[in-house]
């Protein structure tokens, strides 16, 4: 028997033995399979956002964080809102994903981008791939990034920063709108208004028109000796940086704290507003319309923060 003949008869013989041949097949072909990026047809193996959940329907989750002095500032609380975040969104927490574990896996990447004493940090996890709406799996993956900032501590220099209401579209009053999710179409659209209006920033409204929440995080009101924000009911986003304020500030001694609706009209009539957010801290804000503001609270709320961050 020649060679040929005898290599033939080996390969027949071996798909007859192989009992998941079609299924083998199927998978094969899925190489071949074509997309075009950008006018260029191309595998679409070589393209990770194929597949990507988080990319084609926004299902994913995420978190951003600071890192000072090689720690992760309010790692408890980021934490515990992400695994609350992925419970509500019904994925699959893995065992590995604990605490420690998510602290090992960032501070080793800030480390490795010699970024460990001052930097941004965003972990995005994301449902893996399969289904279309309805997922064919309930396991996740994890992406984290880690950039360098330039200030280890929050400040509040006081500056021209002017906001005004986004109208064209409104936050749903719902628990779904307290998560951090992939999904900021509104945030992105209303940051390009804000843009085009010469603002610093906009406040968005709900659907009960009142005031929800910026752009990039919570708002505060000081109104006759009240330190006022919305409640999460309003639909604004669960911030870390809000429950911080909202602590700090109940042991100043004479400011009553308040978490409850705030109107449009009431922008007009209060003392001082800021923007909270775990990156920048504290934000005052200047002038809304015609109505300009100081920042006395705001600079009481950055020096007890920071003093909390040395002591921690």
């Amino acid at each position: 028997m020649g060679i040929s003949n005898f290599r033939f008869k080996t390969c027949y013989r071996f798909c007859l033995d192989f009992p998941f041949l079609n299924l083998y097949l199927s998978r094969l072909s899925v190489t071949f399979f074509m997309i075009n990026f950008n006018g260029t047809i191309t595998a679409a193996e070589t393209n990770l956002m194929v597949n990507n959940r988080a990319f084609l329907y926004g299902d994913g989750v995420f978190e951003s964080m600071k890192i000072v002095d090689q720690k992760i500032l309010f790692l408890e609380d980021h934490y515990f809102r992400l695994m609350a975040s992925m419970r509500i969104v019904r994925m699959e927490i893995p065992m590995n994903f604990t605490m420690e574990f998510f602290e090992e896996q960032i501070l080793s990447l800030a480390k490795a981008n010699n970024c460990a004493d001052s930097a941004r940090v965003r972990i995005t996890v994301y449902r893996n791939e399969g289904g279309n709406y309805l997922p064919l799996q309930r396991s996740v993956s994890y992406l984290i990034n880690c950039t360098p900032l330039e200030n280890k501590l929050y400040s509040n220099d006081f500056k021209s920063y002017e906001v005004d209401l986004y109208k064209d579209f409104y936050i749903a009053k719902q628990l779904l709108s307290t998560l951090k999710t992939t999904n900021k179409i509104l945030n992105v659209t209303a940051s390009i208004y804000a843009d085009e209006n010469g603002l610093d920033n906009c406040l968005l409204l709900n659907d009960s028109k009142n005031i929800a929440e910026a752009l990039q995080g919570n708002i505060f009101m000081v109104l006759n000796g009240k330190l006022i924000t919305p409640p999460l009911s309003e639909g604004c986003l669960n911030g870390v940086m809000r429950k911080q304020i909202l602590n700090l500030a109940s042991k100043i001694e004479g400011l009553e704290v308040a978490e409850v609706e705030i109107s449009p009209f009431d922008l007009q009539k209060a003392d001082e507003l800021f923007i909270t957010n775990v990156i920048k801290g504290i934000q005052s804000i200047s002038k809304y319309r015609k109505k300009e503001f100081e920042n006395p609270l705001a600079t009481q709320l950055v020096a007890l923060l920071n003093a909390q961050i040395r002591l921690s």
